[in-house]
């Protein structure tokens, strides 16, 4: 859990380093500095779905540790580019895409999760390794505003913003690069390999084939790409809408990912009791109910807009976000068990014992695809925001929402579902 949530801040690190480079003297424009903080979820979303299949193939132990200790490198290099205001801007976008394979450790890590648990504690398991590894996102828009004014902390000079104060954005890479490397040393010595988890991609790969893989995909799009890609866009939101108002992006970008991280193990935790595709659908309603308070929150027509309506209803959308968070993953193995273990109901203890390997290894492949997926949230939302105004890009996700909820109650909710979860 502690790589993990270090992961997500190399992965996120962007989305609050972008709202200081023009301070510093870097000539981006807006739209610039959206598609800087969106790259990351191209690199996330991709190196993602290699990532589901490839611990299993090698073992988590080395794959966990490796993976952790080559974010070393994209830190390091946006540590010193941020020192030099020249620095071009496609050197800008290859770090930020460097810096999105942070992301794609979420999924080996959820996909190795559930092989440690039984049924009645997958959901708060996952809940938990999920929700303090999101929790990276808080934290480095919480400490980066903190540490880049620290001249104890800093390796090279400072840069200097219009009102002649002194900052040193590099310390918001530097400062991670010893924490990665003790991490790499601990899961490399302190973690096991489970025998049960090993599966070559010829055996993942019928996952393509089965169709929850798909409706479960489309649900965690829902959830956790709305969490992840809110997360990466919120902070120049704020900046670009409220700034003037005297309200930053670093005193409350950090308190939405925050509320969600902490959902996502409520939404484990309260799917155990009464059922995954329950809270599913009560997140999606939740969430496109924050959007609108949202949108019509946002200045418009002359109008300043509510700073405070639009915080909240922000607050709410990555509150019901992790929930559902919690929740799609908690379903994921309820789905595959369920179904592996009636087709094999009657047919004595090795054959149940078979296919409740099957499962495992299946549901653990789905969540780690799933949440590949889900990860172009990142690239898409701040995508949308650059592309067009932002109340018609909040409309276009209320309409996804209920092509959500509608999925997840004709197949998991209603009475009669073919897989109730």
């Amino acid at each position: 859990m502690p790589a993990l949530l270090v992961a997500f801040v190399v992965w996120q690190v962007w989305s609050i380093t972008a709202t200081n480079l023009k301070d510093v003297g870097f000539g981006f424009s807006q739209s610039q500095l959206f598609w800087l903080t969106a790259v990351s979820g191209i690199t996330g979303g991709t190196a993602h779905i290699l990532y589901t299949f490839i611990g299993p193939m090698i073992g988590q132990r080395r794959f966990t540790a490796v993976s952790t200790v080559v974010l070393i490198v994209p830190l390091l290099w946006l540590g010193f580019a941020v020192q030099n205001p020249d620095t071009p801007y496609g050197t800008m976008i290859a770090i930020a895409a460097l810096c999105g394979i942070g992301g794609a450790n979420f999924s080996s890590s959820l996909a190795n999760i559930g092989f440690f648990y039984p049924k009645r504690e997958k959901g708060n398991a996952t809940g938990v390794n999920g929700g303090l590894g999101n929790l990276g996102v808080s934290v480095v828009q919480l400490l980066t505003p903190i540490l880049i004014t620290s001249s104890v902390l800093a390796i090279g000079a400072g840069q200097k913003k219009a009102n002649g104060s002194e900052i040193y954005l590099q310390n918001a890479a530097f400062v991670w690069v010893p924490v990665l490397i003790v991490l790499a040393a601990v899961a490399w010595f302190g973690q096991n390999d489970l025998k049960v988890a090993a599966a070559p991609f010829s055996q993942q790969k019928i996952i393509f084939r089965r169709k929850h893989n798909w409706l479960m995909t489309w649900l965690y799009v829902g959830t956790f790409g709305s969490f992840i890609g809110f997360a990466a866009g919120l902070p120049l939101l704020i900046k670009n809408n409220f700034e003037a108002q005297g309200y930053h992006a670093t005193t409350y970008a950090w308190i939405g990912p925050f509320i969600g991280a902490f959902m996502r193990w409520a939404g484990g935790w309260l799917s155990d009791k009464m059922g995954g595709a329950r809270v599913t659908m009560l997140s999606f309603v939740g969430m496109a109910a924050s959007l609108v308070v949202v949108i019509f929150a946002l200045p418009h027509s002359g109008d300043q807009g509510s700073f405070w309506a639009f915080f909240i209803g922000f607050l709410a959308a990555f509150a019901f976000s992790g929930l559902g968070n919690g929740s799609t993953f908690r379903q994921i193995p309820v789905i595959f068990r369920d179904q592996h273990m009636r087709e094999a109901a009657g047919r004595g203890p090795e054959a149940q014992g078979a296919a409740l390997k099957q499962s495992e290894m299946e549901a653990g492949a789905v969540t780690g695809f799933s949440s590949a997926i889900a990860a172009y949230g990142f690239f898409f939302i701040p995508a949308m925001f650059a592309a067009m105004a932002v109340p018609h890009a909040l409309w276009l996700f209320i309409g996804f929402y209920a092509t959500c909820l509608v999925v997840c109650w004709w197949f998991y909710a209603r009475k009669g579902a073919e897989a109730p979860s």
